[in-house]
């Protein structure tokens, strides 16, 4: 199975592509009533923002490899 990976060029950062995940899921949580649907969201934006920081962490310039 030599088959080609499918790849794609962003033309928006990783960073700025889970912001706005992040806010989506947020907005959408606000038109909901309480209950299971709106907490899924909410969750969801935590999580994707949880993500946005260890993205940051990660790529942050301070790390070094092993030695």
């Amino acid at each position: 199975m030599s088959g080609k990976r499918n790849r794609r060029k962003h033309e928006v950062s990783f960073d700025q592509r889970l912001q706005r995940a992040a806010e989506q899921a947020r907005e959408a949580a606000r038109e909901l009533p309480q209950g299971e649907e709106r907490d899924a969201l909410l969750k969801k934006a935590r999580q994707v923002e949880t993500a946005a920081s260890l993205n940051e962490w990660l790529t942050s310039p301070g790390l070094q490899s092993p030695k």
